[in-house]
């Protein structure tokens, strides 16, 4: 992420936007204090989360379910579900 002071984001306002709109991740600072960080309007919430790194995409990891050892209850599904909302 690269960051740019107040005043050059206020003196260069068009080209900092347009580098934003191609998808790079600008900070504006005031006092090397993060004072807002523009992005566009088409990013959804979860684009936003994705590239700030606040969260990871998923891995193309599969689980062979077939390998899980069996188990068995004695419980029913609506019982075990009750215990899990504690409304036992």
């Amino acid at each position: 992420m690269t960051t740019t002071p107040h005043r050059e984001f206020r003196d260069q306002s068009s080209r900092i936007l347009e580098r934003v709109k191609n998808g790079e991740t600008i900070s504006v600072t005031e006092n090397g204090e993060v004072m807002a960080t523009p992005l566009p309007p088409s990013r959804t919430p979860f684009e936003q989360l994705l590239r700030s790194g606040r969260i990871l995409p998923a891995t193309p990891y599969k689980l062979d379910f077939r390998a899980l050892s069996r188990i068995t209850i004695h419980e029913t599904t609506t019982h075990l579900l009750a215990d899990c909302h504690g409304e036992e």
